[in-house]
């Protein structure tokens, strides 16, 4: 019965449940409940240690990846840096045989030292401390009870956490608003402590107790999160702010907005479970359950009533917020805020015009898009780039700037062979080439097995298998003259006695001889070899030349797609590629092609607008009776995708969209590190059975969202098997994020990409909940 359970995967631990300061606004001490005044201080050994058991059982039981437990209070600190090893200590003994552990802990900052600061480091705790911006602004609250400012303290605290040595733990700001505050002075004490997150919040307020509301504005919270909007997305959003990332379009993944079902439980210090705490704002024993860590495991926590109607998403939400065109952006808001005595939780959230009127801001001043023409300059900041390609897909645009850094990378590969080698009378043509005809050459440098070659001319050993690593030079300066249709004579080097002209053909030349001499006329060229010499028009109507494989192509909806079994670089995916197809299996693997991409236009247009816009070419992978059904990239063939050849245009259009997401994530990692150089952290994901390095991940995620988009496309046509195939992939998505987001393995870009990531999943929902 426990399998049938919703699985959860976050944890409060309420481990101290007093505090050394005195903030008015805390919903702990100030709010209608008071439960804390029968509790324990403390939590005791003998209650951790059976709270983590009881997490510990239910990761094994239902297979949870990633396990989030919060050290809470109270104030946390306050159990010292005995106390707190003893339960950080219980918690990655007993839970990590079973998950991935990710442990924060939130304070308000007062008693943080080194000593505490070294055990966080130690035990891999993720720190968010408490505070309101400015002296003025965070004295409003945020107080001793005598009185006192708390704000040195804390400053001290966050200085601490910046500290090279100690940064890993510094989680980031929690602040709560005032609308009395100067938000402009709030946003610039928020980011003069370089935090990597803020977390904006909304007092805790119900319909029986309203929010302040100073003067006649009716949504002055959305004028004051608005100016700082304004402010944020002016600066080039130099920080993650979590609520504004929640209300863009595709947002969520807070327990604030959106639909996605509740997935956190909290355990007091005397061992009662409790549904989330900001329900203590509502009345005297709002989060109870009346159940424990002795004597409940969490499945029979899960099937509390208040606990289950958490789940159901836009079904759970007043009529209201269900007919609301912005119910999928702020999703109701916090639960606790649409208290109100005599209909309960039935309403929209008490803050629901300022909400509205927030989206609106966010909206109406969005973060600067790229130029419709598509020329996104590559100083583009970093997290437009990113947030685009978070999407799933990625525009035009950014398809654009992928393609344009790709092709600078390859012209950089080319000057490094000229500065290793020397100038030819091939470098030099090029040269000439790329001034009078610079099209032509950028057509042929753009060719996706340019680079490999490149790279094996520069470090053999980089891509084995290859053989002599020959001059690639000569064949592209040919190739460049072909298309400009200027007259050039070059000599070429033979690899098992033929030439390549990249994006034209192989030329088999019979007779001994390292290399030929080609000459470039017009509509073609001519090869010779000794005594033997070729011609070969490029004519279609001609006649075929003896020994001439010409390059084929297939008709898609976004242009011409190369079949590529020729280029002797094709063979970089680390598996067998195939020989020159019959022109039968040519024929048939284009039309199977040419359906596929119909087929991804149909179901997820805007990943095959990015199939337009970079796929270039198709390499055919050998048969493997053991293995029918593969598929491959490499990450010095942008462009270029290998597939197994397969009849079935469905399962084509699968493929090509998931090699693709690794395409497009290799070139973004040829510019940013996503993730920390020198990793050796191996992390566990559901479809592989070995650990995997981060970057490797990261890939597979991104390769399931897409399928995941793709799969819950079919659903909505009601495709035979397609919701479960959605729901599965779904499900290594987000196990693969958890993991990932949990491995501390990622720079800042690249926790902000996959938690952006996180975000487009939730808006691929399988079924209606």
């Amino acid at each position: 019965m426990g399998g049938s359970c919703r699985r959860i995967s976050q944890f409060v631990l309420k481990v101290h449940s007093r505090c050394d300061l005195s903030c008015d606004h805390c919903y702990i001490y100030q709010h209608a409940d008071q439960t804390w005044r029968g509790r324990p201080a403390r939590m005791p050994p003998a209650t951790v240690r059976r709270a983590a058991r009881r997490i510990a059982e239910h990761a094994r039981e239902h297979g949870v990846p990633v396990v989030h437990v919060v050290l809470h209070g109270g104030e946390p600190l306050l159990l010292g840096a005995a106390g707190l090893r003893e339960v950080l200590a219980e918690l990655r003994t007993t839970i990590t045989p079973w998950a991935r552990l990710d442990l924060r802990l939130q304070t308000n900052g007062v008693l943080l030292d080194e000593e505490l600061c070294r055990l966080f480091v130690e035990y891999d705790v993720r720190v968010g401390v408490s505070f309101d911006g400015d002296r003025a602004a965070n004295d409003r609250h945020r107080v001793f009870a005598h009185g006192g400012s708390s704000h040195d303290q804390v400053r001290r605290a966050l200085a601490l956490l910046r500290r090279p040595q100690h940064r890993a733990s510094y989680a980031g700001i929690l602040c709560t608003v005032d609308v009395r505050n100067d938000p402009d002075r709030v946003y610039e004490a928020l980011l003069a402590e370089r935090p990597p997150r803020v977390d904006l919040l909304l007092p805790h307020a119900t319909w029986d107790q309203p929010p302040l509301r100073p003067g006649p504005d009716p949504t002055p919270y959305a004028r004051w999160l608005g100016r700082i909007h304004r402010r944020w997305v002016d600066d080039g959003r130099p920080v993650s702010i979590r609520m504004f990332e929640a209300l863009r379009p595709g947002g969520g993944g807070t327990e604030a907005f959106g639909l996605a079902p509740a997935d956190v439980l909290v355990i007091e210090t005397d061992g009662a479970w409790e549904q989330v705490d900001s329900l203590k704002t509502a009345y005297h024993g709002a989060a109870g359950t009346g159940l424990d860590v002795f004597d409940h495991p969490v499945d029979e926590v899960v099937r509390h009533p208040g606990v289950a109607v958490r789940q159901d998403g836009v079904d759970g939400l007043c009529a209201t917020c269900r007919a609301c065109p912005v119910v999928d952006r702020c999703g109701g808001g916090l639960y606790a805020h649409r208290w109100r005595t005599g209909s309960g939780f039935d309403n929209p959230s008490v803050y629901c015009p300022d909400l509205l009127a927030l989206i609106d801001a966010v909206d109406a001043y969005p973060p600067p898009t790229p130029p419709a023409s598509g020329e996104w300059s590559a100083t583009a900041p970093v997290d437009e780039l990113l947030d685009d390609l978070a999407t799933g897909h990625g525009s035009t645009s950014t398809l654009a700037l992928l393609a344009a850094t790709q092709l600078s990378i390859t012209r950089a590969l080319l000057a490094a062979c000229r500065d290793r080698f020397g100038s030819t009378a091939a470098w030099d043509l090029l040269v000439h080439l790329d001034q009078a005809a610079p099209d032509a050459v950028q057509a042929v440098l753009a060719h996706p097995f340019v680079r490999p070659a490149l790279v094996h001319r520069l470090d053999p050993a980089a891509l084995p298998g290859l053989g002599a690593a020959l001059d690639p030079l000569p064949a592209l300066a040919v190739a460049a003259a072909l298309r400009a249709g200027v007259p050039a004579t070059v000599r070429v080097p033979l690899r098992a006695g033929a030439i390549t002209v990249p994006t034209f053909g192989d030329l088999v030349l019979p007779g001994p001889g390292e290399s030929a001499e080609v000459t470039v006329g017009p509509g073609g060229f001519r090869a010779r070899v000794g005594s033997v010499e070729r011609t070969v028009s490029l004519d279609p109507l001609a006649p075929p030349t003896t020994g001439w494989l010409p390059t084929r192509d297939v008709p898609v909806p976004g242009g011409r797609l190369l079949l590529e079994d020729g280029d002797p670089y094709r063979d970089c995916y680390g598996q067998p590629v195939e020989r020159r197809l019959e022109a039968p299996a040519a024929r048939a693997l284009g039309r199977t092609l040419t359906d596929a991409w119909r087929v991804v236009q149909r179901d997820v247009p805007a990943h095959a607008a990015a199939l337009d816009g970079g796929l270039r070419a198709v390499v055919p992978l050998a048969p493997d009776p053991a293995r029918p059904l593969r598929s491959a990239t490499a990450r010095h063939a942008f462009g270029a995708v290998a597939v197994t050849p397969h009849p079935d245009p469905e399962t084509m259009a699968v493929l090509l969209v998931h090699e693709w997401q690794h395409a497009k994530l290799g070139a973004v990692l040829d510019l940013y590190d996503l993730v920390e150089p020198g990793q050796g952290t191996r992390i566990r994901v559901p479809w592989r059975p070995d650990p995997r390095p981060p970057e490797g991940v990261l890939q597979g995620v991104y390769a399931h969202l897409a399928v995941t988009q793709v799969w819950r496309s079919r659903a909505d046509t009601d495709a035979p098997d397609a919701s479960a195939q959605a729901a599965h992939f779904r499900t290594w998505t987000r196990d693969g994020v958890e993991a990932l987001l949990a491995s501390r393995s990622l720079t800042a870009a690249g926790e902000r990409f996959v938690g952006q990531l996180r975000h487009a999943l939730e808006e691929t929902r399988v079924g209606s909940g």
